[in-house]
């Protein structure tokens, strides 16, 4: 017999925080879709709240276990760092377990910019033919 409790609207036991540059706000909606794509695929995995910050999304989701295997998917189909952490959060009475939510960030890298090298060429030409005159 499993010790199963059932859930509310609020029960969470991680949050994905996504943080991006402010000017790269377009990547993070494409990543946003890929986590709602990869969760209606799980009907046992809900997100029960999304906070949207001046750095970024907090997603909170019902399952630690997924929300973990989601980091890793991101870090996988994204360019970024990716840092899993869990925090103490309460002692179940009839195991005597620690409880622990975990925290998953995914820092999205800012995009590749044209390379500098073609500039610099192009600023080298005319300082060389500044020299000729």
């Amino acid at each position: 017999m499993s010790h199963e409790t059932p859930k509310h609207a609020e029960y969470f036991e991680a949050i994905i925080q996504l943080r991006c540059e402010k000017y790269d706000i377009s990547r993070l909606d494409e990543v946003l879709r890929f986590i709602h794509n990869r969760i209606k695929a799980r009907p046992q995995v809900f997100i029960s709240k999304i906070k949207k910050l001046d750095t970024g999304v907090d997603i909170y989701f019902s399952s630690q276990s997924y929300a973990r295997a989601i980091g890793k998917k991101l870090k996988k189909s994204f360019q970024g760092d990716l840092k899993i952490t869990r925090t103490l959060h309460t002692m179940d009475r009839m195991t005597s377990k620690q409880i622990y939510r975990g925290t998953i960030l995914f820092r999205l890298k800012p995009k590749e910019e044209e390379p500098e090298e073609e500039q610099q060429t192009e600023d080298d030409e005319v300082q060389d033919e500044d020299s000729d005159e």
